[in-house]
């Protein structure tokens, strides 16, 4: 049976966000004591600008990811924190084209149009990278967290890292899945021999119909493919089983399987509801026998879904 920690003291990196805003709520509705940093500091709002009234609860605070100096204090009696920052796409209209629910902008974008980011040229060090965004911010919390772990001892300490499952390559670079896949090497060495605890949480495309209407319609789309894949008799040559079928070996085990893989995956992965998300990272956080990579099944299975 597993032991359940009574009280959680929870940062989360980018509580103002569209999963991070996710784990602040399940987090409130456990009574956990709950603190957000962003690049901003400003409290979360709907797409409409409302502020739900469940902002109040969190503390929330302005740093930046990689200056430590911003939010080190305020890691010491943490018992747990999510890094939720991330980009799915290096060009910066992305966020915008969900968050409006402008299909034909958020198509653009995902078939190369469009601007990279405000910067010129292409340095990993270049703000709103995959190498920055998806990594480096990362490594240098979890770091920190570590080093704050060792001047204030608490009974146990989790560190939340919102990976992904290896789907929508090619639409989505490769570059996005490798420096997650970094992120999460480089957490696991600086967990090692700390009383850190690390979980990769690996969602499908993650979906709300009204925080993000756009997403609801991709995610009916998700469902259906994935429905006729998991249930289609052994014997049938669905899209997904071909591309697996044809899909060249990778060359070592680090390497990532090759694109047709992550298609497949696209093809027969069902979505997962955003307050799914927000829940099942709680849910790993309060049983510490989780550690490493938690995939979707594994997701839905914390939340209470029975697969088939």
């Amino acid at each position: 049976m597993s032991t359940i920690i009574p009280v959680q003291k929870l940062l989360v990196v980018g509580g103002n966000g569209f999963v991070g805003s996710s784990v602040c709520r399940a987090a409130l509705a456990r009574g956990w004591n709950v603190s957000s940093i962003s690049s901003s500091g400003n409290p979360f709002r709907t797409p409409k600008g409302h502020q739900p009234g469940w902002v109040s609860n969190v503390s929330w605070h302005a740093a930046s990811a990689l200056q430590p100096s911003q939010y080190r204090a305020l890691l010491l009696d943490r018992t747990a924190v999510v890094h939720t920052v991330g980009t799915l796409l290096e060009r910066a209209q992305y966020k915008d084209a969900l968050r409006k629910g402008d299909i034909p902008l958020l198509l653009k974008t995902l078939l190369g149009g469009g601007e990279r980011n405000p910067l010129k040229g292409r340095e990993q060090t270049e703000i709103g990278s995959y190498e920055m965004m998806n990594r480096d911010t990362a490594l240098k919390v979890c770091e920190t967290y570590i080093a704050a772990s060792q001047d204030h001892a608490l009974p146990s300490r989790t560190f939340v890292y919102i990976s992904a499952e290896d789907m929508g390559r090619p639409f989505i670079p490769r570059r996005y899945l490798e420096t997650k896949r970094e992120a999460e090497a480089g957490i696991r060495g600086l967990c090692e021999g700390s009383e850190v605890r690390e979980v990769f949480v690996r969602p499908s495309f993650i979906y709300h119909p009204h925080i993000r209407p756009i997403t609801s319609l991709i995610a009916a789309l998700a469902s259906l493919s994935a429905a006729v894949h998991e249930n289609a008799p052994s014997i049938i040559p669905t899209p997904g089983r071909i591309l697996r079928a044809v899909s060249p070996q990778p060359q070592s085990p680090e390497d990532l399987p090759h694109s047709l893989e992550g298609m497949a995956a696209t093809l027969e992965l069902q979505p997962i509801h955003l307050d799914h998300v927000g829940e099942a990272i709680c849910r790993t956080i309060e049983t510490p026998e989780i550690r490493g990579p938690v995939n979707v099944r594994e997701m839905k299975e914390l939340v209470g879904w029975k697969q088939s």
